[in-house]
């Protein structure tokens, strides 16, 4: 599977983004996608998945109830939905795809996107 994010940009603290990330390749409803971010300076880190038809999501708990994540499968796309932005949401931000989400929560990823940057100011 090859992923492509887009979307990323410069926003003001308290703001939105909505990442997208278009798969080709194998077939995209075989998988698992989600979303994962490295600061400047730390690891990589899980924000988000979402599960093969859609109908269950995991977040992590720095970005629930902020963000959202949803799959169009028709259309081979994963999307993040960024509300109320901060500071520390500044990142490189991956899309993903994986078995399951409970791997991809445990950095057990099959397929890493090259990410776009996503920068929050104050």
């Amino acid at each position: 599977v090859q992923l492509q994010a887009c979307g990323g940009g410069l926003v003001q603290a308290g703001g939105s983004l909505r990442l997208s990330c278009l798969a080709s390749g194998r077939t995209f409803s075989d998988y698992v996608m989600g979303w994962f971010r490295q600061a400047p300076g730390k690891e990589r880190e899980f924000v988000a998945s979402v599960s093969w038809s859609g109908g269950s999501t995991l977040y992590s708990d720095d970005v629930k109830g902020r963000f959202t994540v949803s799959r169009d499968n028709a259309k081979n796309a994963v999307y993040l939905q960024m509300n109320s932005l901060k500071p520390e949401d500044t990142a490189v931000y991956f899309c993903v795809a994986g078995a399951t989400q409970g791997n991809l929560w445990r950095n057990d990823v099959n397929y890493w996107g090259k990410g776009t940057l996503v920068t929050v100011s104050s």
